[in-house]
Protein backbone atom coordinates (compact mmCIF):
# COMPACT_ATOMS: atom_id res chain seq x y z
CA UNK A 1 0.00 0.00 0.00
CA UNK A 2 1.65 3.15 -1.16
CA UNK A 3 2.56 5.23 1.81
CA UNK A 4 2.36 9.62 1.80
CA UNK A 5 5.83 10.91 1.28
CA UNK A 6 5.55 14.65 0.41
CA UNK A 7 5.47 17.18 3.06
CA UNK A 8 4.04 16.29 6.20
CA UNK A 9 4.80 12.74 6.25
CA UNK A 10 5.67 11.08 8.94
CA UNK A 11 8.61 8.44 8.58
CA UNK A 12 8.81 6.10 11.07
CA UNK A 13 5.99 7.36 13.47
CA UNK A 14 8.52 10.02 14.02
CA UNK A 15 10.33 12.36 11.31
CA UNK A 16 7.81 14.96 9.89
CA UNK A 17 9.29 16.05 6.64
CA UNK A 18 8.91 19.90 6.18
CA UNK A 19 10.42 21.10 3.07
CA UNK A 20 12.93 19.32 0.03
CA UNK A 21 16.43 21.12 0.05
CA UNK A 22 18.16 18.86 -2.45
CA UNK A 23 17.65 17.11 -5.19
CA UNK A 24 19.39 15.02 -7.69
CA UNK A 25 19.90 12.23 -10.05
CA UNK A 26 19.43 9.35 -7.14
CA UNK A 27 16.91 11.39 -5.33
CA UNK A 28 16.22 14.35 -3.00
CA UNK A 29 17.32 15.11 0.26
CA UNK A 30 14.63 16.52 2.81
CA UNK A 31 14.64 18.77 6.06
CA UNK A 32 12.81 16.88 8.78
CA UNK A 33 12.17 16.94 12.50
CA UNK A 34 12.38 14.15 14.45
CA UNK A 35 9.44 14.41 16.68
CA UNK A 36 10.85 12.08 19.47
CA UNK A 37 14.38 13.86 19.96
CA UNK A 38 12.94 17.28 18.89
CA UNK A 39 15.77 17.78 16.41
CA UNK A 40 15.95 19.34 12.72
CA UNK A 41 17.51 16.46 10.82
CA UNK A 42 18.24 15.52 7.12
CA UNK A 43 16.38 12.63 5.26
CA UNK A 44 17.37 11.57 2.20
CA UNK A 45 14.81 10.00 -0.31
CA UNK A 46 15.49 7.18 -3.19
CA UNK A 47 13.48 8.26 -5.96
CA UNK A 48 15.47 7.09 -8.49
CA UNK A 49 13.92 3.28 -8.25
CA UNK A 50 10.21 4.68 -8.84
CA UNK A 51 10.89 4.77 -12.41
CA UNK A 52 12.75 1.74 -13.14
CA UNK A 53 12.65 -1.90 -14.07
CA UNK A 54 12.73 -4.39 -10.64
CA UNK A 55 16.12 -5.38 -10.94
CA UNK A 56 17.72 -2.11 -11.01
CA UNK A 57 15.54 -1.42 -8.76
CA UNK A 58 16.84 -3.76 -6.63
CA UNK A 59 20.35 -2.07 -7.02
CA UNK A 60 19.89 1.23 -6.17
CA UNK A 61 18.21 -0.20 -3.07
CA UNK A 62 21.38 -2.08 -1.95
CA UNK A 63 23.38 0.91 -2.43
CA UNK A 64 21.24 2.90 -0.63
CA UNK A 65 21.80 0.39 2.35
CA UNK A 66 25.53 0.24 1.21
CA UNK A 67 25.78 4.14 2.07
CA UNK A 68 23.77 3.85 5.33
CA UNK A 69 26.36 1.24 6.37
CA UNK A 70 29.71 2.85 5.10
CA UNK A 71 28.98 6.22 6.71
CA UNK A 72 27.65 4.53 9.84
CA UNK A 73 31.39 2.65 10.00
CA UNK A 74 33.35 5.93 9.36
CA UNK A 75 33.41 7.59 13.21
CA UNK A 76 35.05 11.15 12.23
CA UNK A 77 33.95 15.05 12.56
CA UNK A 78 34.38 14.95 8.99
CA UNK A 79 31.81 13.14 8.12
CA UNK A 80 28.16 13.62 7.90
CA UNK A 81 26.63 11.31 11.09
CA UNK A 82 23.93 8.85 10.05
CA UNK A 83 21.10 8.47 12.44
CA UNK A 84 18.68 5.87 10.73
CA UNK A 85 17.89 3.95 8.15
CA UNK A 86 13.86 2.97 7.13
CA UNK A 87 11.91 1.80 5.34
CA UNK A 88 8.78 3.58 3.85
CA UNK A 89 6.78 3.33 0.74
CA UNK A 90 8.61 -0.08 0.05
CA UNK A 91 12.06 2.28 -0.07
CA UNK A 92 14.78 2.88 2.03
CA UNK A 93 15.06 5.89 3.44
CA UNK A 94 18.34 7.85 5.30
CA UNK A 95 18.10 9.70 8.43
CA UNK A 96 21.38 11.96 8.69
CA UNK A 97 22.94 14.77 10.48
CA UNK A 98 21.36 18.10 9.14
CA UNK A 99 24.15 20.83 8.14
CA UNK A 100 23.20 24.51 8.08
CA UNK A 101 24.80 25.35 4.93
CA UNK A 102 25.55 25.17 0.99
CA UNK A 103 27.99 22.27 -0.27
CA UNK A 104 31.00 23.71 -1.61
CA UNK A 105 29.40 23.65 -5.42
CA UNK A 106 27.17 25.91 -4.00
CA UNK A 107 29.51 28.56 -2.39
CA UNK A 108 32.01 28.79 -4.85
CA UNK A 109 29.07 29.39 -7.72
CA UNK A 110 27.75 31.92 -4.98
CA UNK A 111 31.01 33.84 -4.68
CA UNK A 112 32.68 33.22 -7.89
CA UNK A 113 35.46 30.93 -6.79
CA UNK A 114 37.09 29.80 -3.48
CA UNK A 115 40.09 31.68 -1.89
CA UNK A 116 42.84 29.57 -2.16
CA UNK A 117 43.78 29.45 1.79
CA UNK A 118 40.03 28.77 2.92
CA UNK A 119 40.06 26.26 0.02
CA UNK A 120 43.30 24.23 1.31
CA UNK A 121 41.04 24.34 4.92
CA UNK A 122 38.28 23.07 3.23
CA UNK A 123 40.47 20.46 1.39
CA UNK A 124 42.59 19.38 5.02
CA UNK A 125 38.84 18.35 6.69
CA UNK A 126 38.13 16.11 3.40
CA UNK A 127 41.16 14.59 3.53
CA UNK A 128 40.80 14.08 7.18
CA UNK A 129 37.28 12.41 6.30
CA UNK A 130 38.91 10.33 3.76
CA UNK A 131 41.94 9.07 5.89
CA UNK A 132 39.17 8.10 8.61
CA UNK A 133 37.23 6.56 5.90
CA UNK A 134 40.34 4.35 4.31
CA UNK A 135 41.53 3.72 7.55
CA UNK A 136 38.30 1.02 8.16
CA UNK A 137 38.19 -0.33 4.15
CA UNK A 138 35.82 2.45 2.66
CA UNK A 139 36.42 3.71 -0.29
CA UNK A 140 34.41 6.78 -0.78
CA UNK A 141 34.43 7.30 -4.77
CA UNK A 142 31.95 10.29 -5.16
CA UNK A 143 34.38 12.93 -4.06
CA UNK A 144 33.28 16.16 -5.27
CA UNK A 145 32.15 19.54 -5.05
CA UNK A 146 28.46 19.05 -4.30
CA UNK A 147 29.22 16.04 -1.81
CA UNK A 148 31.38 18.62 0.78
CA UNK A 149 29.00 20.83 2.89
CA UNK A 150 30.57 24.01 4.54
CA UNK A 151 28.02 24.37 8.00
CA UNK A 152 28.02 28.40 9.17
CA UNK A 153 29.65 26.94 12.39
CA UNK A 154 32.69 26.83 10.26
CA UNK A 155 32.50 22.69 9.92
CA UNK A 156 33.49 20.99 6.98
CA UNK A 157 31.81 17.55 6.16
CA UNK A 158 31.92 14.93 3.50
CA UNK A 159 28.59 13.25 2.92
CA UNK A 160 26.97 10.76 0.28
CA UNK A 161 28.58 7.18 0.51
CA UNK A 162 26.27 6.19 -1.91
CA UNK A 163 28.44 4.40 -4.39
CA UNK A 164 31.14 3.56 -1.55
CA UNK A 165 33.50 0.82 -1.77
CA UNK A 166 33.33 -1.20 1.43
CA UNK A 167 36.06 -3.66 1.94
CA UNK A 168 34.50 -7.18 2.45
CA UNK A 169 31.44 -6.06 1.12
CA UNK A 170 30.59 -7.57 -2.83
CA UNK A 171 29.99 -5.53 -5.79
CA UNK A 172 26.65 -4.07 -6.85
CA UNK A 173 28.52 -2.66 -10.10
CA UNK A 174 27.62 -4.23 -13.40
CA UNK A 175 29.97 -5.37 -15.61
CA UNK A 176 31.56 -2.47 -17.57
CA UNK A 177 29.27 0.57 -15.06
CA UNK A 178 31.08 3.74 -14.00
CA UNK A 179 29.35 5.03 -11.37
CA UNK A 180 30.56 8.48 -10.00
CA UNK A 181 30.36 12.25 -11.23
CA UNK A 182 32.08 11.69 -14.62
CA UNK A 183 34.22 14.71 -14.29
CA UNK A 184 35.81 13.62 -10.62
CA UNK A 185 36.33 10.40 -11.75
CA UNK A 186 40.08 9.16 -11.35
CA UNK A 187 41.31 7.81 -14.68
CA UNK A 188 41.98 4.36 -12.73
CA UNK A 189 38.39 3.93 -12.60
CA UNK A 190 38.06 5.08 -15.97
CA UNK A 191 40.25 2.76 -17.69
CA UNK A 192 38.65 -0.46 -15.66
CA UNK A 193 42.13 -0.53 -13.51
CA UNK A 194 41.88 -1.31 -9.85
CA UNK A 195 40.92 1.92 -7.62
CA UNK A 196 42.56 2.45 -4.14
CA UNK A 197 42.78 5.51 -1.68
CA UNK A 198 44.60 7.43 -4.28
CA UNK A 199 41.84 7.38 -6.44
CA UNK A 200 39.74 9.27 -3.74
CA UNK A 201 42.80 11.58 -3.57
CA UNK A 202 42.46 12.15 -7.02
CA UNK A 203 38.63 13.09 -6.68
CA UNK A 204 39.80 15.73 -3.72
CA UNK A 205 42.59 16.98 -6.46
CA UNK A 206 39.76 17.52 -9.08
CA UNK A 207 37.62 19.49 -6.48
CA UNK A 208 39.68 21.77 -5.13
CA UNK A 209 40.50 22.30 -8.42
CA UNK A 210 37.01 23.46 -9.11
CA UNK A 211 36.89 25.56 -5.98
CA UNK A 212 39.88 28.00 -6.81
CA UNK A 213 39.12 27.98 -10.72
CA UNK A 214 35.55 28.26 -10.75
CA UNK A 215 35.64 25.38 -13.38
CA UNK A 216 35.74 21.78 -13.08
CA UNK A 217 39.47 20.65 -14.67
CA UNK A 218 38.01 17.74 -17.26
CA UNK A 219 33.97 18.45 -17.82
CA UNK A 220 33.64 18.64 -21.83
CA UNK A 221 30.25 19.07 -23.85
CA UNK A 222 29.20 15.26 -23.40
CA UNK A 223 29.81 12.40 -21.10
CA UNK A 224 32.29 10.39 -23.23
CA UNK A 225 34.65 13.87 -24.13
CA UNK A 226 34.60 14.61 -20.52
CA UNK A 227 36.13 10.47 -19.47
CA UNK A 228 38.49 11.15 -22.33
CA UNK A 229 39.77 14.28 -21.25
CA UNK A 230 40.39 12.77 -17.34
CA UNK A 231 42.42 9.81 -19.15
CA UNK A 232 44.22 11.62 -21.87
CA UNK A 233 44.13 15.48 -20.85
CA UNK A 234 46.19 17.79 -18.82
CA UNK A 235 43.70 19.76 -16.53
CA UNK A 236 44.17 23.15 -18.20
CA UNK A 237 46.71 25.50 -16.39
CA UNK A 238 45.95 27.05 -12.66
CA UNK A 239 45.62 30.82 -12.53
CA UNK A 240 43.98 31.41 -9.28
CA UNK A 241 44.89 28.43 -7.46
CA UNK A 242 47.98 30.29 -5.64
CA UNK A 243 50.46 28.09 -2.97
CA UNK A 244 47.30 25.73 -3.32
CA UNK A 245 48.31 25.18 -7.20
CA UNK A 246 51.44 22.44 -6.53
CA UNK A 247 48.97 20.45 -4.15
CA UNK A 248 46.33 20.03 -7.03
CA UNK A 249 49.43 19.41 -9.89
CA UNK A 250 50.58 16.51 -7.41
CA UNK A 251 46.80 14.85 -6.84
CA UNK A 252 46.04 15.35 -10.39
CA UNK A 253 48.98 13.06 -11.77
CA UNK A 254 47.42 10.07 -13.89
CA UNK A 255 49.72 7.50 -12.46
CA UNK A 256 48.04 6.63 -8.96
CA UNK A 257 51.41 5.52 -8.16
CA UNK A 258 52.61 9.04 -8.66
CA UNK A 259 50.14 11.09 -6.73
CA UNK A 260 51.06 12.01 -2.94
CA UNK A 261 49.81 9.87 0.10
CA UNK A 262 47.38 11.31 2.42
CA UNK A 263 50.30 12.00 4.48
CA UNK A 264 52.03 14.35 2.39
CA UNK A 265 49.19 15.83 0.63
CA UNK A 266 48.37 17.03 4.33
CA UNK A 267 51.48 18.92 4.60
CA UNK A 268 50.97 20.32 1.52
CA UNK A 269 47.67 21.58 2.24
CA UNK A 270 48.69 22.85 5.71
CA UNK A 271 51.85 24.86 3.55
CA UNK A 272 49.01 26.54 1.25
CA UNK A 273 46.60 27.31 4.01
CA UNK A 274 49.50 29.01 5.82
CA UNK A 275 50.27 30.93 2.35
CA UNK A 276 53.67 29.25 1.86
CA UNK A 277 54.19 27.16 -1.41
CA UNK A 278 54.44 23.98 -0.63
CA UNK A 279 57.39 21.75 -1.12
CA UNK A 280 57.51 19.73 -4.56
CA UNK A 281 55.32 16.68 -3.68
CA UNK A 282 57.16 13.08 -3.17
CA UNK A 283 55.66 10.59 -4.89
CA UNK A 284 55.53 7.43 -3.50
CA UNK A 285 55.74 4.43 -6.09
CA UNK A 286 53.66 1.32 -4.62
CA UNK A 287 54.22 -1.79 -5.89
CA UNK A 288 50.65 -2.92 -5.50
CA UNK A 289 47.25 -1.38 -4.41
CA UNK A 290 47.94 0.20 -1.04
CA UNK A 291 45.65 1.00 1.93
CA UNK A 292 46.04 4.37 3.39
CA UNK A 293 47.26 2.54 6.76
CA UNK A 294 50.46 1.09 4.77
CA UNK A 295 50.93 4.16 2.73
CA UNK A 296 51.41 6.76 5.77
CA UNK A 297 53.57 3.69 6.98
CA UNK A 298 55.66 3.83 3.88
CA UNK A 299 56.38 7.36 4.49
CA UNK A 300 57.13 7.80 7.84
CA UNK A 301 57.20 4.18 9.68
CA UNK A 302 53.77 5.56 11.51
CA UNK A 303 50.64 7.87 11.57
CA UNK A 304 50.37 10.00 14.67
CA UNK A 305 46.75 11.08 13.27
CA UNK A 306 45.39 7.83 12.44
CA UNK A 307 42.89 6.81 14.50
CA UNK A 308 44.27 3.13 15.63
CA UNK A 309 47.87 2.47 15.07
CA UNK A 310 48.71 1.49 11.68
CA UNK A 311 50.57 -2.02 11.21
CA UNK A 312 53.45 -1.94 8.55
CA UNK A 313 53.36 -5.70 8.30
CA UNK A 314 48.84 -5.91 8.00
CA UNK A 315 47.21 -7.08 4.84
CA UNK A 316 46.02 -4.56 2.76
CA UNK A 317 42.19 -4.17 3.00
CA UNK A 318 41.80 -3.59 -0.31
CA UNK A 319 43.59 -6.79 -1.82
CA UNK A 320 41.89 -9.55 0.83
CA UNK A 321 38.63 -10.14 1.58
CA UNK A 322 39.77 -11.29 5.05
CA UNK A 323 41.70 -8.36 6.18
CA UNK A 324 40.51 -7.86 9.44
CA UNK A 325 39.15 -4.38 10.24
CA UNK A 326 40.57 -2.13 13.15
CA UNK A 327 37.82 -1.11 15.40
CA UNK A 328 36.69 2.44 14.97
CA UNK A 329 37.95 5.59 17.00
CA UNK A 330 35.59 6.78 19.29
CA UNK A 331 33.30 10.12 17.89
CA UNK A 332 34.67 13.24 18.77
CA UNK A 333 31.52 15.21 20.88
CA UNK A 334 29.48 17.25 19.34
CA UNK A 335 30.99 21.04 18.56
CA UNK A 336 31.18 23.20 21.82
CA UNK A 337 29.66 26.51 21.34
CA UNK A 338 31.42 29.39 21.80
CA UNK A 339 33.08 29.90 25.14
CA UNK A 340 35.14 32.77 26.22
CA UNK A 341 38.80 32.50 26.15
CA UNK A 342 40.57 33.25 29.56
CA UNK A 343 42.16 36.41 30.50
CA UNK A 344 45.15 36.39 28.44
CA UNK A 345 44.44 32.87 27.85
CA UNK A 346 46.82 30.78 29.13
CA UNK A 347 49.28 28.99 26.96
CA UNK A 348 50.33 25.98 27.79
CA UNK A 349 52.19 24.06 25.63
CA UNK A 350 48.94 22.48 24.37
CA UNK A 351 46.47 25.30 24.97
CA UNK A 352 45.07 25.48 21.77
CA UNK A 353 46.23 25.99 18.34
CA UNK A 354 45.18 25.54 15.78
CA UNK A 355 45.95 25.98 12.09
CA UNK A 356 43.50 24.49 9.61
CA UNK A 357 41.22 22.42 11.56
CA UNK A 358 41.47 20.17 9.43
CA UNK A 359 40.81 18.91 8.43
CA UNK A 360 40.67 16.87 9.66
CA UNK A 361 43.16 14.48 9.96
CA UNK A 362 41.95 11.78 11.95
CA UNK A 363 42.21 11.61 15.51
CA UNK A 364 45.84 10.69 17.19
CA UNK A 365 46.13 7.20 19.50
CA UNK A 366 45.22 6.93 22.75
CA UNK A 367 47.50 8.89 25.18
CA UNK A 368 51.12 8.09 24.43
CA UNK A 369 53.56 7.71 26.53
CA UNK A 370 54.67 10.04 29.41
CA UNK A 371 58.00 10.96 30.39
CA UNK A 372 58.91 9.29 34.28
CA UNK A 373 59.55 11.68 37.01
CA UNK A 374 57.25 14.52 36.32
CA UNK A 375 53.75 15.17 38.67
CA UNK A 376 51.73 15.30 35.99
CA UNK A 377 48.43 15.10 37.82
CA UNK A 378 48.49 18.22 39.73
CA UNK A 379 50.10 19.95 37.07
CA UNK A 380 47.38 19.59 34.54
CA UNK A 381 44.92 20.49 36.62
CA UNK A 382 46.37 23.43 37.52
CA UNK A 383 46.70 24.10 34.32
CA UNK A 384 43.35 23.90 33.45
CA UNK A 385 42.06 26.05 36.32
CA UNK A 386 44.57 28.45 35.16
CA UNK A 387 43.42 28.10 31.57
CA UNK A 388 39.54 28.44 32.45
CA UNK A 389 40.06 30.91 34.91
CA UNK A 390 42.27 33.62 33.12
CA UNK A 391 46.07 32.60 34.57
CA UNK A 392 48.96 31.32 32.17
CA UNK A 393 48.41 28.05 31.83
CA UNK A 394 51.08 27.48 30.04
CA UNK A 395 53.57 29.29 33.10
CA UNK A 396 51.52 26.94 35.25
CA UNK A 397 52.98 23.64 33.62
CA UNK A 398 56.18 25.20 32.40
CA UNK A 399 57.17 27.06 35.38
CA UNK A 400 55.56 25.08 38.14
CA UNK A 401 54.07 21.57 36.84
CA UNK A 402 57.65 20.01 36.52
CA UNK A 403 58.76 19.04 40.06
CA UNK A 404 61.88 17.09 38.64
CA UNK A 405 63.98 19.03 36.97
CA UNK A 406 64.38 22.33 39.06
CA UNK A 407 66.30 25.47 37.83
CA UNK A 408 63.29 27.39 36.70
CA UNK A 409 61.28 24.97 34.88
CA UNK A 410 62.06 26.28 31.73
CA UNK A 411 62.10 29.11 29.04
CA UNK A 412 58.13 30.45 29.07
CA UNK A 413 58.12 32.64 26.43
CA UNK A 414 58.94 34.87 28.86
CA UNK A 415 62.26 34.25 28.30
CA UNK A 416 64.97 35.03 30.90
CA UNK A 417 66.12 37.61 33.39
CA UNK A 418 65.18 41.28 32.92
CA UNK A 419 62.68 40.68 30.25
CA UNK A 420 60.21 38.66 32.19
CA UNK A 421 58.82 41.90 34.15
CA UNK A 422 58.87 44.81 31.32
CA UNK A 423 56.92 45.59 28.84
CA UNK A 424 58.93 45.22 25.79
CA UNK A 425 58.34 47.44 22.86
CA UNK A 426 57.25 46.00 19.50
CA UNK A 427 60.02 45.91 17.09
CA UNK A 428 60.49 44.89 13.21
CA UNK A 429 62.74 42.82 12.37
CA UNK A 430 63.27 41.67 8.92
CA UNK A 431 66.12 39.34 9.73
CA UNK A 432 64.57 36.51 12.20
CA UNK A 433 66.26 33.98 13.36
CA UNK A 434 65.02 30.84 11.17
CA UNK A 435 64.88 32.78 8.08
CA UNK A 436 61.38 32.72 6.10
CA UNK A 437 58.26 30.79 7.26
CA UNK A 438 58.94 28.65 9.61
CA UNK A 439 62.44 27.83 8.45
CA UNK A 440 61.84 27.20 5.04
CA UNK A 441 64.49 29.51 3.30
CA UNK A 442 61.96 32.17 2.14
CA UNK A 443 61.89 35.41 3.69
CA UNK A 444 58.02 35.93 5.06
CA UNK A 445 56.40 39.22 4.51
CA UNK A 446 53.81 40.29 6.34
CA UNK A 447 50.36 41.20 4.99
CA UNK A 448 48.98 44.84 4.90
CA UNK A 449 47.51 45.95 8.10
CA UNK A 450 50.63 43.49 9.97
CA UNK A 451 54.07 43.95 11.04
CA UNK A 452 56.81 41.60 11.77
CA UNK A 453 57.81 41.38 15.24
CA UNK A 454 60.69 39.72 16.66
CA UNK A 455 59.71 39.06 20.45
CA UNK A 456 62.72 39.53 23.07
CA UNK A 457 62.57 35.86 23.89
CA UNK A 458 63.73 35.07 20.18
CA UNK A 459 60.86 33.81 18.22
CA UNK A 460 59.19 35.80 15.13
CA UNK A 461 55.68 36.66 14.18
CA UNK A 462 53.53 38.13 12.60
CA UNK A 463 50.79 40.52 14.44
CA UNK A 464 48.39 43.26 13.73
CA UNK A 465 49.26 46.81 13.65
CA UNK A 466 48.16 48.50 17.41
CA UNK A 467 48.80 45.19 19.05
CA UNK A 468 51.15 45.75 22.01
CA UNK A 469 52.97 43.23 23.90
CA UNK A 470 52.66 42.97 27.48
CA UNK A 471 53.73 40.63 30.12
CA UNK A 472 51.05 38.61 32.39
CA UNK A 473 53.03 36.42 34.61
CA UNK A 474 55.01 34.61 33.11
CA UNK A 475 52.98 34.63 29.44
CA UNK A 476 53.80 36.80 26.39
CA UNK A 477 51.14 38.31 25.50
CA UNK A 478 50.17 40.87 22.27
CA UNK A 479 46.92 42.23 22.68
CA UNK A 480 45.00 45.46 21.32
CA UNK A 481 42.70 46.05 24.00
CA UNK A 482 43.79 45.00 27.44
CA UNK A 483 43.62 40.96 26.76
CA UNK A 484 40.14 40.54 25.34
CA UNK A 485 41.70 39.40 22.06
CA UNK A 486 45.17 38.35 22.45
CA UNK A 487 47.87 36.24 21.20
CA UNK A 488 50.19 33.98 23.61
CA UNK A 489 53.19 32.39 22.75
CA UNK A 490 54.75 29.06 24.95
CA UNK A 491 58.19 27.34 24.65
CA UNK A 492 58.57 24.17 26.83
CA UNK A 493 62.35 23.03 26.32
CA UNK A 494 61.72 19.87 29.31
CA UNK A 495 57.63 19.02 27.80
CA UNK A 496 55.54 16.31 29.97
CA UNK A 497 54.70 14.53 27.06
CA UNK A 498 55.66 13.22 23.84
CA UNK A 499 53.67 14.32 21.80
CA UNK A 500 51.08 17.59 22.15
CA UNK A 501 48.09 15.72 21.24
CA UNK A 502 48.44 13.39 24.26
CA UNK A 503 49.27 16.53 25.99
CA UNK A 504 45.84 18.70 24.95
CA UNK A 505 43.59 15.24 25.93
CA UNK A 506 45.05 15.43 29.33
CA UNK A 507 43.96 18.90 29.55
CA UNK A 508 40.82 18.92 28.09
CA UNK A 509 40.09 15.88 30.84
CA UNK A 510 40.00 18.53 33.25
CA UNK A 511 37.73 21.30 31.17
CA UNK A 512 35.09 18.46 30.20
CA UNK A 513 34.51 18.74 34.25
CA UNK A 514 33.26 22.06 32.85
CA UNK A 515 29.51 22.24 31.60
CA UNK A 516 30.81 25.39 29.66
CA UNK A 517 33.31 23.64 27.92
CA UNK A 518 32.59 23.04 24.31
CA UNK A 519 34.81 21.24 22.07
CA UNK A 520 34.93 22.40 18.37
CA UNK A 521 38.02 20.37 17.36
CA UNK A 522 41.25 18.82 18.75
CA UNK A 523 42.97 16.59 16.40
CA UNK A 524 46.51 15.54 15.50
CA UNK A 525 48.20 17.16 12.28
CA UNK A 526 51.18 18.24 10.10
CA UNK A 527 52.85 21.54 11.33
CA UNK A 528 56.49 22.70 10.28
CA UNK A 529 57.01 20.16 8.80
CA UNK A 530 56.43 17.87 11.68
CA UNK A 531 53.78 15.27 12.65
CA UNK A 532 54.33 15.69 16.27
CA UNK A 533 51.47 18.51 16.04
CA UNK A 534 47.81 19.08 16.85
CA UNK A 535 45.19 21.72 17.10
CA UNK A 536 42.69 22.90 20.17
CA UNK A 537 39.72 25.24 19.31
CA UNK A 538 37.05 25.19 21.91
CA UNK A 539 35.00 27.53 24.38
CA UNK A 540 33.43 28.23 27.29
CA UNK A 541 31.88 31.19 29.05
CA UNK A 542 34.46 33.46 31.55
CA UNK A 543 33.67 34.83 34.80
CA UNK A 544 36.32 37.08 35.17
CA UNK A 545 37.26 40.28 33.44
CA UNK A 546 36.23 39.41 30.39
CA UNK A 547 33.04 37.77 31.09
CA UNK A 548 31.01 36.30 28.23
CA UNK A 549 31.32 33.66 25.58
CA UNK A 550 34.73 33.07 24.44
CA UNK A 551 36.43 30.64 21.80
CA UNK A 552 40.22 30.15 21.78
CA UNK A 553 42.48 28.14 19.81
CA UNK A 554 45.92 26.46 19.91
CA UNK A 555 48.60 25.29 17.75
CA UNK A 556 51.38 23.14 19.36
CA UNK A 557 54.38 21.13 17.88
CA UNK A 558 57.72 19.65 19.09
CA UNK A 559 60.88 20.11 17.49
CA UNK A 560 63.58 17.32 17.05
CA UNK A 561 64.83 17.96 20.30
CA UNK A 562 61.80 17.50 22.18
CA UNK A 563 61.23 21.24 22.27
CA UNK A 564 56.98 22.18 22.57
CA UNK A 565 55.83 25.24 20.86
CA UNK A 566 52.22 26.67 21.57
CA UNK A 567 50.46 29.52 19.53
CA UNK A 568 47.48 30.36 21.27
CA UNK A 569 44.43 32.90 20.18
CA UNK A 570 41.72 33.80 22.07
CA UNK A 571 38.88 36.42 21.64
CA UNK A 572 34.49 36.83 21.94
CA UNK A 573 32.83 34.09 20.48
CA UNK A 574 30.95 36.95 19.25
CA UNK A 575 33.59 38.03 16.69
CA UNK A 576 35.16 34.68 16.51
CA UNK A 577 35.26 34.90 12.97
CA UNK A 578 37.81 37.69 12.49
CA UNK A 579 40.04 35.98 15.15
CA UNK A 580 39.97 32.53 13.78
CA UNK A 581 41.47 34.32 10.24
CA UNK A 582 43.95 36.29 12.12
CA UNK A 583 45.09 33.48 13.94
CA UNK A 584 46.14 32.03 10.33
CA UNK A 585 48.20 34.80 9.37
CA UNK A 586 50.03 34.64 12.99
CA UNK A 587 51.07 31.00 12.33
CA UNK A 588 52.21 32.03 8.52
CA UNK A 589 54.78 34.37 9.77
CA UNK A 590 55.60 32.62 13.30
CA UNK A 591 59.37 31.05 13.76
CA UNK A 592 60.81 29.78 16.52
CA UNK A 593 64.00 31.18 18.56
CA UNK A 594 67.02 30.65 16.58
CA UNK A 595 69.02 27.23 17.45
CA UNK A 596 71.40 27.69 19.60
CA UNK A 597 75.23 25.50 19.20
Amino acid sequence: MEQQTGAGAVLAGRYRLVEPIGSGGMGKVWRAHDELLHRTVAVKELTAGLYVAQADRDVLHARTQKEARAAARIQHPAVVTVHDVLEHDDRPWIVMEYIDGPSLAEAAKSAGRIEPREAARIGLHVLGALRAAHAVGVLHRDVKPGNVLLAKDGRVLLTDFGIAAIEGDSSITRTGEIVGSIDYLAPERVTGGTPGTASDLWSLGATLYTAVEARSPFRRTSPISSLQAVVNDEPPPLKQSGALGPVITALLRKDPAERPAAQETERMLLEAMEGREPKAAHAYVPTRAMSAGELATAESGTDPRAPYPYDPHAQDPWSSPHAQQPAPTTALPEQPAPATAPAPAAVHAHAQTAHAQAPAPAPLPAPGSERPGRVKRAAVVALVAALIGGGGVFGVLKLTGDSGDGGSGGTGQGGSGSDKNASAPDRADGSAGQGGAAGQGEEATPPTGWKKVTDPAGFTLFVPDGWKRQMDGDQIDYTPDGGKHFIRIAVDETADYDNPYTHMLEMEKELKKRSDYKRYDLHGNSFRDTTRAALWDFGWTEKGAQAGARRAIEQMYMTPDNTEYAVYMSGPAADWSKTREQFDTVLSGWEPPEATS
